[in-house]
């Protein structure tokens, strides 16, 4: 198992990114949280299998509807406890 943390930058609030992230979750083995921050970002924090989660968090970047609002992003492996507990993917704010 492994948990990362995404930002994601660019044209990411208010074109549904949040929902559409969730949308794509439920094709993953994946538990996790999305959420808007409030200097323009989207957070997302992510726990599964290390192929699983790559595979989700590349999706999003490269292949879904959201990529051409993504102008940057960075990526952090962070403790599995701070996604415990979590169950399914939730939109937090």
């Amino acid at each position: 198992m492994i948990s990362k943390r995404v930002y994601f930058s660019g044209r990411v609030q208010g074109v549904g990114f949040r929902y559409e992230t969730k949308r794509i979750a439920m094709g993953y083995e994946v538990v996790g949280t999305v959420s808007n921050l409030d200097d323009g970002r989207v957070e997302l924090c992510v726990r599964g299998e290390e192929l699983e989660v790559d595979d989700f968090i590349s999706y999003i970047r490269i292949e879904s509807n959201l990529a051409h609002h993504i102008l940057e992003y960075t990526e952090e492996t962070i403790p599995c406890s701070e996604l415990d507990k979590v169950s399914g993917f939730i939109i937090v704010r």
